[in-house]
Formats: structure tokens, sequence, C-alpha cells
């Protein structure tokens, strides 16, 4: 591996905000054990009780109405990795809006005053424009989001915040990750509560108890295991790379793809029934997820991993499919992980969830 500065820079310093989440927590974990990283700080909302080797926890919340000033977090890292992002609330976008777009600037403003030399910031294939399902785009791909979606809209507008970032400072090496939809078996309980809600029965999202799959015109859609993201976030940090990368496994997830998971057969349903089903659920606050999110994916390109494979020297270990049988065995068991937003545990169980609001801010 190439070291960060020329010379003998000893061991690296590493900021990530965000550490505790799907990718984060996978992230630190491959930093650990890393002999060229030296020290970890993770930052985070809440303060977890997990405790990995080499890392400190500072808990704050790096939104626009953050108490604290961000400098003093990142100072003297060698790089600072940006993953914290606010999925919810899906009925309040300028909450979302004040915590991923403004709170990235915060993020990137702090790596200016404090001068660190490489910022790593999590992107998605959310922010690619619309694009081809036979055949595979490179990073090149236009990345104005589907504007109807908060989360595509604010991914691309972080991506035009980056575009002025890189002009003003080329001092600063920049990296876009444009990750796929990322599963592990920790998270599966953090993704029902975010998107599908808590009406979900998981325990029974199980092959032979799901006869039907939905297969709809354009669900087309790429994956990957958190453990392999994390991977390539890792070489983005001890790499003298620039730019943006797609991150995805194969194959490519269709429903028949799903439904061979599942020991189930697919259905044809129109795109606009299902769009219309889900916002009708959606403004009775029975789900969290938008219509304008399942019109999202359905318009996404398929990625061309090339970039990554070749300068970051990146290959999946799990295929798209052990990645998303992670995500089924974690809904049934119902487990978590080992951080507050990953955990399953919430106090008076699953039926409270419907109290705080379906597609509202989850504590």
């Amino acid at each position: 591996m190439t070291s960060l500065t020329p010379g003998e820079p000893g061991p690296l310093k590493v900021v990530v905000v965000g550490a505790t989440g799907n990718i984060g927590t996978s992230l630190v974990r491959s930093l650990v054990g890393d002999p060229q990283v030296g020290s970890i700080t993770g930052i985070a909302r809440r303060t977890p009780s997990w405790s990995p080797p080499k890392t400190t926890w500072i808990s704050t919340d790096v939104g626009a109405d953050g108490p604290d000033d961000l400098t003093g977090y990142v100072q003297g890292a060698d790089a600072v990795v940006h993953l914290a992002w606010l999925f919810q609330p899906t009925h309040d976008p300028l909450t979302t809006w004040r915590t991923n777009v403004e709170g990235s600037i915060r993020v990137f403003e702090a790596v200016v005053a404090a001068g660190v030399p490489a910022l790593v910031v999590s992107s998605s294939v959310g922010a690619y424009s619309p694009g081809p399902k036979d055949r595979r785009v490179d990073e090149s791909w236009p990345t104005h989001g589907w504007p109807e979606a908060a989360y595509a809209r604010e991914k691309a507008y972080v991506e035009r915040v980056l575009d002025v970032f890189e002009r003003d400072h080329p001092g600063v090496r920049v990296v876009r990750m444009r990750p796929g939809f990322v599963f592990q078996r920790g998270a599966a309980v953090e993704q029902r509560k975010l998107f599908a809600g808590p009406f979900v029965p998981g325990r029974l999202v199980r092959p032979g108890l799901v006869p039907l799959v939905p297969d709809l015109p354009g669900l087309r859609f790429q994956a990957l295991h958190a453990q392999d993201a994390a991977e390539a976030f890792h070489q983005a940090v001890v790499r003298p790379v620039r730019g943006a990368f797609n991150l995805a496994a194969e194959p490519v997830v269709d429903a028949r793809e799903l439904a061979d998971l599942l020991n189930a057969r697919v259905f044809p349903v129109p795109a606009g029934a299902a769009e219309a089903a889900l916002a009708t659920l959606w403004h009775l606050r029975v789900v969290p997820a938008t219509p304008a999110l399942l019109r999202t994916v359905l318009r996404l390109p398929l990625m061309d991993t090339a970039r990554a494979v070749d300068e970051l020297g990146w290959q999946p270990r799990y295929s798209s499919a052990n990645a998303l049988g992670e995500f089924l065995r974690g809904l049934r068991e119902a487990t978590g992980g080992r951080t507050p937003p990953l955990s399953g545990r919430r106090s008076g169980g699953r039926i409270t969830e419907p109290r705080a609001g379906v597609g509202g801010r989850l504590l």
C-alpha cells in the first residue's frame, strides 16, 4: 500500500464521521486491522458501548444545528471519511437537508480549516441521473439524481458542493465513493425501520413463506456487502487516489434473483400501480419509504466498477446474493448491531415505533 504522504509518515490518524452506521462500523473494523493506521476517531450522535482497539469516540451532531465547531475534532487527521447521513424523517425533508447537505458542508469546512490532506466522502448510486439498465456506466455519468426524492436530491447537491470544493482546494485529495445498496446482517433491523417500517413481519421473511415477488419495470439494481464497501473506503484512505469510484458486486439484482432467494415466484406489476400503493401507505404513515424513492430506484443506472478494481485493487468477497441473504437473515433474527443506529432494541419493543411516527426521525 502507498501511504498518504511521502517519506515516513508514521501511523495514520483517521477520522470517521458517522462511524456507527452500516458502512461506518465495518470501516472501523477494517481500519483497526491495518498496521498503517495508528488511531481512529469515530464521530457519531450517540456514543456506542462498542470499544474497538485504536478507537476514540466523540459524540456530536454534525448537522447545521449541531452545537460544536468540528475543526478541533479533525485537527491532525491524515484523512477524514464522511459517512454521516440522515434518512428520516421523510415527511420533513428540511430536517434531512440540514443534516445531509448543510452538515456535509460543515464537515468539509472543518477539513479545510484543520488542514486535513484527504477527504473521502460517501456518495451513492442514488446521486446518478437516470440511466440504462442494459449496460454499465462509468463515473463520468451525470450526477443530478432524481429530483423528486430527497435522498437523491441531497446526494446530488453534495456532489455539486464537492465540485466547488475541489476547484477551490486543489491541495486536498478528494475521493467520492458511489456504492450500490449496502447490506449486512447487523444492519437489517435499522434498514427495516428506515425503509419498510414496523409492520413488516421480519421473522416471516424466509424461503417458502413469501410466495410472490413483484416484478416492476426497471427493477434492476446493484448491491454489495458492507464489509466489501468498507474495504473500498479503507483503500481510498491509504492509497493516493482521487475522484469517484463505483462500488457494486455481482450479479445485478432483479425480481428473479429476489425470488430465488425466497424460493418464490415472480409476477408482473405495473410501476404506476406500485407507486400509487406506496404513496397511499406513505401518506397514511404505514411505511417510511416514499414513492419518489421507488421511482428513483427504478431509474438508477447500472454501474461499471472497473476503476475501483484497477486503482483501489478492490474485489468484493461477497456476491450481491450473499449480501441480500445476510440481510434477510438479519430480518428474521432481529438482533441488530452493537451501536445505537444498528441496535435492534427499542424501549417498549417494535410496538412503540408507530408512536414515534413512521417516516419520522428515529432516535
